[in-house]
């Protein structure tokens, strides 16, 4: 990546949530009474995906300050994600003496033709992805 390098640290790896663990019990949060009966527990609280959010804004801030970068977010799913992400390397910026000039394009992939998967995938919503060439690019999509 472009600017200064990072030391890789067990933090960049992620949290790792073990197939067999039972998630945090329903009641150490609020939740809303018409979710109620559809959940079991909370495996990630949204406070440690925010915390993880801000971490990947300054790592983003770390090694592309001041290069302009286009942050391309993957619909509908990844929207969410996108906006927060966007909004902490916003509010990096304004409290540093760093900029990150940003772009944000919106796509859609397609595999599907109804219920079946076509083995195509499909981009929508690019019509000119050539716009891309030669920049630094984030890609926000939900997993």
């Amino acid at each position: 990546m472009a600017g200064r390098e990072r030391k890789q640290t067990d933090l960049d790896k992620g949290i790792v949530i073990p197939d067999d663990w039972p998630g945090y019990p329903l009641d150490l949060f609020n939740s809303p009474e018409h979710y109620c009966e559809d959940l079991e527990c909370v495996y990630i609280p949204h406070g440690v995906i925010m915390d993880r959010t801000e971490r990947l804004a300054r790592n983003i801030m770390d090694d592309l300050g001041d290069h302009d970068i286009v942050v391309l977010c993957v619909l509908k799913g990844g929207y969410q994600f996108c906006a927060d992400l966007v909004d902490c390397i916003k509010v990096l910026c304004r409290h540093s003496n760093k900029t990150l000039p940003m772009r944000v394009d919106f796509i859609r992939l397609k595999s599907y033709l109804n219920d079946q998967s076509t083995q195509d995938l499909h981009i929508e919503g690019a019509e000119n992805l050539s716009v891309l060439s030669g920049k630094v690019k984030i890609f926000s999509a939900a997993l």
